[in-house]
């Protein structure tokens, strides 16, 4: 065989790998997009039953009565939303300081393992927060947090409402608090990631200028990265969202909405996981938990996609 026959058997075998290759890509492409759309069929067929039922009053009604076959949604997106929120804002700041510590002030020694901690905390099965949280933080949040807020913040007017009531320990505030250690670690080395790929010239400047270190922080690393930065944010309000054993441990599930933080609750995936296994197949209940199922993949593509559109947006520009 001549030097240029083999040249060209070469180029037709790398041609038909290529082919095979991307072929291969696409049909694993394909299939996710298939299994994404099967989830959303199968729990939109679940559910119609219940959103037939019950109509769009569904969505806001606070009544589960599983005797009567009379179900709503309002409470456990309630909860949902509220726990979720309120890891946000418990977490954000502790993201903060640690990326801010990491990139910042750490010596490099120290940077390493103490990022390899916080990736590790990623790593803990919820059950086991939900275990801990259960039998650590909930009597250390009913005997020394709760009567403390109670006594100080519960009287005073408009926001003593939110510190109201009995420290039984569980409840809406120690979800929230179980909700935002876990989702910690995601937001901490996202923001790490991003403030580590901020020019360094734009801060040796800003040094230059005679810039402390917490200036250059917010004049110049945050206005940088506040798009992945709130991606970030984003990403970890979707994995709050979505939270289950950890949040059903310790949020009391009550069916009831309350104004204190302090009292019980419960979340759409709190709800499925408990009520589930005793849903009769074909019944009204097991329609409304998987309309209820159906609610939460909605809200949750809501929050992953702007997470995505924001960080997308950060890259492009």
């Amino acid at each position: 065989m001549t030097l240029g026959a083999r040249s060209a058997s070469g180029r037709r075998g790398s041609q038909l790998g290529d082919t095979l290759f991307a072929g291969a890509c696409q049909a694993a492409g394909g299939f996710v997009l298939l299994l994404l759309g099967g989830i959303i069929v199968e729990l939109f067929l679940g559910g119609l039953p219940a959103f037939k039922a019950f109509g769009l009053p569904f969505l806001w009604s606070t009544e589960w009565d599983p005797v009567s076959e009379v179900f709503g949604a309002g409470v456990s997106i309630y909860g949902t939303i509220v726990t979720a929120v309120l890891s946000i804002l418990l977490a954000v700041p502790l993201a903060f300081g640690v990326a801010f510590t990491l990139t910042e002030l750490a010596p490099p020694w120290l940077r390493r393992p103490v990022g390899t901690a916080v990736e590790l905390l990623a790593a803990v099965p919820s059950i086991i927060y939900g275990m801990w949280g259960f039998f650590l933080i909930a009597p250390l949040m009913a005997q020394y947090v709760q009567p403390p807020l109670i006594d100080s913040l519960g009287e005073l007017p408009g926001i003593g409402a939110l510190f109201q009531g009995p420290p039984f320990g569980t409840g809406i505030l120690t979800a929230a608090l179980i909700l935002a250690i876990m989702i910690l670690p995601f937001i901490a080395a996202t923001m790490r990631d991003v403030f580590e790929q901020v020019p360094p010239v734009y801060k040796e400047s800003a040094y230059g200028l005679g810039c402390t270190t917490w200036e250059v922080m917010r004049n110049v690393v945050l206005p940088y990265t506040r798009i992945s930065v709130a991606g970030g944010i984003m990403l970890g309000l979707g994995r709050a969202l979505g939270e289950t054993m950890a949040v059903t441990f310790v949020i009391g599930n009550a069916n009831r909405i309350t104004t204190t933080l302090f009292g019980p609750g419960n979340t759409i995936a709190s709800v499925v996981a408990l009520e589930f296994g005793e849903s009769e197949t074909g019944s009204l209940k097991l329609s409304s938990l998987l309309a209820l199922g159906f609610i939460l993949f909605v809200i949750s593509f809501i929050v992953l996609a702007t997470s995505r559109f924001l960080l997308r947006s950060r890259l492009k520009g």
